[in-house]
């Protein structure tokens, strides 16, 4: 087993049959910053919500089998350079960008913050280990990271794909607000790729969903708003102004563990099974 890479949470290695295996660990980041505390079973769960959503998407995927509880082996893929990301809702980034005039919403859009979008919005970034940046169609068509057909094809599936996974989170008494995915290719066939879990989506539970206010998080949005209340979003924002590399604070014992039952109580509520 040859080892290729640490990423913000996972670590890959390739395997002899030239398939890769991710090892996801207890790692957690915020705003393109890596903290030097873990997330208990974070993991774990990270490693079974993938799991879990590979087998009950109708799409195929580069998923192959769960080696252990922290460990899945998937088929190794040409990855497309853009995160895909779709939004439900008017929250987080969309609400500042939108005031700043860098992206439009769909037609009749209530601006209210958390307020469902009149439909989906897919609103890609470019990949990146250090900081990702929200990017247009012709952006990604002059860059060539993909043919226009291609494009059109990504839209339309991440949609899909997230009109199916709301429909699953609507079941077990969530909303998913919103949705990053990440497509390969083998050959010339494009298939669903990375990982899906709470890292790479926002879910709020329903029961306690209100219109024009901050909503209770079942995924890492907890961590983001604790780094904003206290002024450490903003000093990141600076740090990396001046040219220099934000250096992330100690997370409180509270905040770990209370992120770490939250993942777990998300996976059990939306999966029916016990971690």
């Amino acid at each position: 087993m040859k080892f290729l890479r640490s990423g913000k949470v996972k670590d890959i290695y390739e395997l002899p049959d030239g398939n890769l295996l991710f090892h996801f660990s207890d790692r957690v980041s915020a705003f393109d910053v890596k903290f030097p505390d873990q997330i208990p079973r974070k993991g774990e769960v990270l490693c079974k919500f993938a799991e879990f959503w590979f087998n009950n998407l109708p799409i195929k995927n580069h998923y192959i089998r769960t080696q252990a509880k922290d460990k899945i082996v998937v088929k190794k893929m040409q990855m497309i350079p853009i995160e895909c990301v779709v939004r439900g809702y008017f929250y987080g980034s969309l609400v500042q960008r939108w005031k700043d005039d860098q992206v439009k919403i769909p037609s009749g859009s209530n601006t209210r913050i958390a307020a469902k979008l009149s439909g989906p919005l897919f609103d890609p970034t470019t990949k990146s280990e250090t900081h990702d940046i929200p990017i247009t169609k012709k952006d990604a068509l002059d860059r060539k990271l993909m043919m226009p057909g291609e494009y059109d094809w990504l839209e339309q599936t991440s949609i899909q794909i997230y009109e199916k996974m709301v429909k699953i989170s609507d079941k077990a008494g969530f909303i998913l607000a919103d949705l990053k995915l990440e497509f390969g290719k083998i050959g010339s066939e494009i298939i669903l790729g990375d990982s899906i879990g709470p890292d790479e989506y926002r879910m709020w539970p329903k029961e306690s969903y209100q219109v024009g206010k901050t909503q209770e998080s079942y995924d890492k949005q907890l961590l983001r708003d604790w780094l904003t209340l206290y002024g450490y979003q903003q000093k990141f924002e600076d740090e990396r102004k001046m040219g220099k590399e934000p250096v992330a604070p100690r997370l409180p014992d509270k905040l770990r563990n209370e992120l770490s039952s939250r993942y777990i109580t998300s996976y059990e509520r939306i999966t029916g099974l016990k971690l």
